[in-house]
């Protein structure tokens, strides 16, 4: 009956059943756990009729005119530009650390100084690395590198990640930027936005094509078996199509090789009567509090109601217990090691392909996994 079988409905299992659908002419049957298509991308309204990511926010923005325009036949966009707040020491600051959050911590006059030591330096409008900032002689610039490392990046890092600062890989801290800019956006990207009427109707248009069948609250391994000799049974028959799976790889093996760590994180919604919460859609709690980031939806989307919604993020460890969900991969040498020993138990699987941050045990932004989506279903 079906040429292709995907587990999972996110952005990778849907592009993917899309392209194989509409550009292939594929039967494709998507296999989806939860009660919802979407993945952690699903949005729906809360009680008070106000839109929420019931997984935690997501922007949308690339530099890929690709990706853009193939999202772009399935939604239009609300223009918003993202831009983050730091809680810092009682006040609000610009994060990533620009040339504005500099202003603020130093004072103008100050500020004016370091600027220009920061432009002689760097360049009008680079992204420099903190430890590149921590290299440099002037001891000026060392202060700015401390003053980002201690504020903005090592209690959240701890508090994100779980680890204590001597923990911390080097490459993470290193990716921790000072903006040499006084643009407060986030990202950079040429196109940003939100999808105008939200998330889920995208993944409804994505996945509407009559040759795809859609079946949420469907454990994967209740229908298909994955025997040892590499042979895939569907309903206890061999399947000979092609497998899509977008899952945690180490539970399509039963973790016999010991679970793969992430991080997961609990969220606590509340909703609020009055007009609006924090000065920006998401704010970053970089030295205080347990939660890293609070996010008020309204801001976010563009969306007029009465009252607001927030909701507070705080990280786990994934456990694999009912109800959690595993994030983030906690990529490190070890890791990396046990991920790999996982894949060779996938490589016997001739008709069987690894899609998504689950799967390959990365992370990808929607951009990101659309594009590799795109292109694995065409090269198919």
């Amino acid at each position: 009956m079906y040429d292709c079988i995907i587990i999972g409905s996110g952005f990778a299992g849907a592009t993917a059943a899309d392209i194989l659908a509409r550009e292939k002419g594929k039967k494709v049957l998507v296999l989806e756990k939860r009660s919802h298509i979407g993945g952690n991308c699903y949005d729906v309204e809360d009680k008070h009729g106000i839109l929420i990511h019931q997984y935690g926010p997501h922007i949308f923005h690339t530099d890929n005119k690709e990706v853009y325009e193939y999202l772009s036949m399935f939604t239009e966009w609300y223009e918003y530009s993202h831009e983050v707040e730091g809680y810092i020491d009682g006040e609000y600051m610009p994060v990533p650390f620009n040339l504005n959050t500099l202003r603020q911590v130093y004072g103008e006059e100050k500020a004016k100084i370091l600027e220009e030591k920061l432009k002689a330096a760097y360049g009008e409008g680079s992204r420099v690395p903190i430890l590149e900032l921590r290299k440099n002689k002037d001891k000026d610039i060392q202060d700015i590198a401390e003053f980002v490392y201690q504020k903005i990046f090592l209690k959240y890092t701890m508090k994100q990640w779980g680890q204590k600062p001597e923990e911390i890989d080097p490459a993470v801290t290193g990716r921790v930027p000072v903006l040499i800019s006084h643009d407060n956006r986030y990202f950079q990207d040429s196109y940003q936005g939100m999808p105008l009427r939200g998330y889920t109707p995208i993944f409804e248009k994505m996945l509407s094509h009559p040759d795809i069948e859609v079946r949420t609250r469907v454990d994967a391994l209740s229908v298909l078996r994955f025997r040892k000799d590499g042979v895939i049974l569907y309903n206890g028959r061999v399947f000979n199509g092609t497998v899509i799976y977008t899952g945690p790889i180490d539970e399509l093996f039963d973790c016999q090789y010991g679970r793969l760590p992430y991080r997961s994180l609990e969220f606590e919604l509340e909703y609020l009567q009055k007009d609006e919460y924090q000065p920006k859609a998401v704010v970053n709690y970089t030295v205080s509090e347990d939660y890293t980031r609070i996010t008020e939806f309204k801001k976010l989307t563009g969306q007029k109601a009465n009252g607001t919604t927030i909701m507070r993020e705080y990280p786990r460890a994934y456990t694999g217990e009912k109800g959690q969900i595993p994030y983030y991969a906690i990529s490190n040498a070890e890791n990396n090691r046990l991920y790999k020993r996982y894949k060779q138990l996938a490589q016997n699987y001739k008709n069987m392909y690894l899609l998504g941050r689950l799967a390959e045990y990365k992370y990808y932004n929607i951009d990101a996994i659309v594009a590799r989506a795109l292109k694995a279903a065409r090269n198919l």
